[in-house]
C-alpha cells in the first residue's frame, strides 16, 4: 500500500485514489520571466518519477500544470526589456517547456496558462465576493479577507497573529481589513495588461489562477497538490482560503506534497552570490541523466545541497552503472535463473509505496549492480539472470530515467583507427604499445575496453 505524508495532517496517509484508481494532481508551475534553474528542477523531476510510478503501478493520472504568464514580476521584467508582458511571458514560456523536454520531463497532461483563464478567475472571485469573504479597495482592486475564513493557517500552522507578521505581510496596500489580507484582482493600471470585469478593468491577483484553474478542471476537490515547501505560506495558505470558502467543500485536496529546499554549497541560490545555475548552464555541460540522478537521489522532502562533490560522485556513479548495463549485455553463460532481480524488485517497491523514498530505491538499484558484479566476477551469473535483471532496470528507468544511456556518441574516425591499431597490437602481444595507444586514447577524450563481444569505445564524461 503506497503511503503519502500530508503536509496539512502532518503524517504519512494511505493512497485512496477514487474509482478506477483514477487520480487528479496539480503542481504549481513556472512564473516565465526569466531562465528556469536547478531548484525548478528538482521539484518538476521529483513529481515526474512520482506520477510516472504511480502510472506504473495502474493508477490514472491526470497531471495538470499551471504557467503564471502575468504577475508584477513579469511586468516589471518586460519593462526593463523594453518589450511586452505578452511577449516576455511567451519567450519564457517556450524556454520552460524546452527546458522540461530536455530533462525527460513529459509525464505533464495539461499546462494551463492564468491569461487563458480570466473568465473562470473572475467567476471565483465572484463566488468570494457574494459569500462576503471578499472586499473592495477603491482605485486598487478586491481583496480577500482572512479573518472571515477561520482555518486560515492551517496548512502552515500559523495562527491568525502569524499570518499577519511583518516578515509574512503580503504587500503593504493601504486600506486592507487585515494586514494580511491578498489581493485577488488589481484594478487597471496604465502601461499594464487589463480585462473587463464586473468591477472594472484589471488583472488577477497571484493566488486565484491555480484555484480557478483547478477547479475549471478537476471541480472544487481532487487528490493531491504539489509544489515547492517554501509556496506552503502564503501561497498554498491562499488557495485553501480562496477554494474552501468559495465551495463550502472541504478538505481542498487530500494530499498536499512539499519539496525541500535546494541549496548551492550551503547557500540560497542567488544571481548575486554568482551561484545561481540554470537547467540550460547544467545541461550544456553535463548529461540530463545526471541531473535526474541527483535530483531523484534526495527524498523529496528534505533539503538538498548542491556542489562538486555531489556532481562528482554521480558522474561516478553513472560511469558505472554503464559499465554494468555493458557486461549484463555481454553474459553468455547458461544456467538456471536466481531471485537476484526479485529481492531488488521488492526493495525498490518496498521504498516507492514508503512516501516515495527514492533515495532507498536508488540504493536498491546500486546494491543489485554490486551483488550481480561480484557474481560476474566469478563466472556464475547466468544470462537468464542478465535478461532478468536487464528487463527489471528497463522498468525503473521508465520511472528515474538515469539508468540507460540514450545520449548517441559519434566516435572520430582517427580514434577508431587507433582503437584497431590497440587491437592489432594486443593480438600480436605488444602489450606496452597497446597501453601506450590506449592512454592516447584517452587523452582524446574517449575510453576503450575490452568485452566478451569486442572493443567497444566510450567518450568520457
Amino acid at each position: 500500500m503506497i503511503k503519502i505524508f500530508d503536509t496539512l495532517s502532518d503524517a504519512k496517509k494511505p493512497l485512496k485514489p477514487r474509482q478506477d484508481k483514477k487520480i487528479n494532481m496539480f503542481v504549481c508551475g513556472p512564473t516565465v520571466y526569466d531562465y528556469s534553474h536547478i531548484g525548478h528542477a528538482r521539484t518538476y523531476l521529483i513529481f515526474d518519477a512520482i506520477v510516472k510510478y504511480l502510472k506504473s503501478k495502474g493508477y490514472q493520472v491526470t497531471y495538470l500544470q499551471n504557467i503564471t504568464d502575468l504577475d508584477d514580476k513579469i511586468i516589471l521584467r518586460a519593462r526593463e526589456k523594453e518589450t511586452t508582458p505578452k511577449e516576455l511571458a511567451k519567450t519564457f514560456e517556450k524556454e520552460y517547456l524546452e527546458d522540461m523536454a530536455s530533462i525527460g520531463i513529459d509525464s505533464v497532461n495539461k499546462y494551463a496558462r492564468a491569461t487563458d483563464n480570466i473568465s473562470q478567475i473572475i467567476k471565483q472571485i465572484q463566488q468570494l465576493s457574494e459569500k462576503e469573504y471578499a472586499y473592495v479597495i477603491p482605485e486598487d482592486g478586491i481583496y480577500y479577507d482572512i479573518s472571515k475564513f477561520k482555518e486560515y493557517g492551517k496548512l502552515s500552522r500559523r495562527t491568525m497573529s502569524q499570518a499577519e507578521d511583518a516578515v509574512s505581510r503580503i504587500d503593504e496596500t493601504k486600506g486592507k481589513r487585515n494586514k494580511g489580507d491578498f489581493c485577488l484582482w488589481k484594478f487597471s493600471r496604465e502601461g499594464e495588461p487589463s480585462w473587463d470585469s464586473v468591477w472594472g478593468k484589471g488583472r488577477p491577483g497571484w493566488h486565484i489562477e491555480d484555484t480557478a484553474i483547478t477547479q475549471d478542471n478537476f471541480g472544487p476537490q481532487y487528490d493531491i497538490h504539489g509544489g515547492g515547501r517554501d509556496l506552503t505560506f502564503p501561497h498554498h495558505e491562499a488557495e485553501i482560503a480562496q477554494m474552501e470558502a468559495a465551495s463550502g467543500k472541504s478538505p481542498l485536496v487530500n494530499y498536499w506534497m512539499h519539496t525541500g529546499f535546494l541549496t548551492i554549497k550551503g547557500q540560497k541560490m542567488s544571481k548575486s552570490l554568482g551561484n545561481f545555475v540554470t537547467i540550460k548552464d547544467f545541461v550544456k555541460e553535463n548529461s540530463p541523466r545526471l541531473l535526474r540522478l541527483i535530483m531523484i537521489k534526495g527524498h523529496y522532502r528534505s533539503p538538498l545541497d548542491y556542489n562538486e562533490k555531489v556532481v562528482s560522485q554521480g558522474k561516478r556513479e553513472l560511469e558505472k552503472m554503464d559499465e554494468f548495463v555493458d557486461k549484463l549485455k555481454d553474459i553468455k553463460t547458461e544456467g538456471k535463473k536466481t531471485k537476484i532481480s526479485e529481492k531488488a524488485e521488492k526493495e525498490f517497491q518496498t521504498a516507492m509505496e514508503d512516501d516515495f523514498n527514492t533515495p532507498r530505491a536508488v540504493a536498491s538499484i546500486f546494491e543489485l549492480m554490486n551483488e550481480a558484479n561480484e557474481l560476474i566476477s566469478k563466472n556464475k551469473l547466468s544470462k537468464k539472470d542478465s535478461e532478468s535483471i536487464l528487463s527489471f532496470l528497463e522498468e525503473t528507468d521508465n520511472i528515474f530515467g538515469f539508468i540507460f544511456s540514450k545520449e548517441k556518441v559519434d566516435i572520430p574516425k582517427t580514434i577508431e583507427s587507433l582503437a584497431k591499431e590497440r587491437e592489432k597490437a594486443r593480438k600480436e602481444k605488444d602489450f606496452k604499445k597497446a597501453d601506450e595507444i590506449r592512454e592516447k586514447i584517452k587523452k582524446e577524450g574517449y575510453l576503450v575496453e575490452d568485452t566478451n563481444s569486442g572493443i567497444k569505445i566510450k567518450k568520457l564524461k
